[in-house]
This record gives structure tokens, sequence and C-alpha cells, in this order.
């Protein structure tokens, strides 16, 4: 990774020094807040006990939200998208052809 660099982010009251770029820092402590705010949440519930047991809920959890609160139609939008950009290379490709 260019110009990465090693950050300590806290989930759980543990530490983990993650390798990123200095253009990714912000997004990266973002998400690990997120992230800790998520366990903590499933952690205080009292119904789910480990760390590992805790991450693998709040991963389920994230990744049921994305799939079903707009990430979905987020990944079908970007799919419509690359398929008109492919049309569009391929017309632009075409008369390129054309003129040689």
């Amino acid at each position: 990774m260019a110009g990465s660099r090693s950050i300590e982010i806290n989930i759980l009251g543990r530490s983990y020094k993650v390798a990123c770029s200095r253009d990714e820092e912000s997004a990266l402590i973002a998400a690990a807040d997120y992230l800790d705010e998520k366990m903590r949440e499933i952690r205080d519930s009292g119904k789910v006990i480990g760390a590992e047991r805790i991450a693998i809920m709040a991963g389920l959890n994230l990744a049921h939200d994305l799939l079903t609160q707009g990430g979905g139609s987020l990944i079908e939008e970007a799919r419509m998208r690359l398929t008109q950009c492919n049309v569009l290379l391929d017309t632009v490709l075409e008369e390129q052809d054309r003129l040689f």
C-alpha cells in the first residue's frame, strides 16, 4: 500500500494496529468506531458472550443492514452504471475501428 502507515484502533477495549494510507485514515477510524459501537450494543444486550461471537453477530447485522437498507440498491445501481459504461466504450471502440 503506497504511503501506508500503521495506526492504532480500539474495539471492545482491545487495541489493534492496522496499516492504511493517510488518505484512508479518517475513514478507517470512523469504521472502527462504528464497529466498536455496534459490538458494544450487542455485548451490552447480554444475549451474546465472547468477543468472537459478538464480532460475528455485528458482522451479520452490518451485512444485513447493507443489503436490506439501500446497500443492495447501491450495488444494483453500480452494476447498471458499469453496463452503461461498457456500452459506451463498445460504441466508441467501434467508431475508432471504422476510422482505421
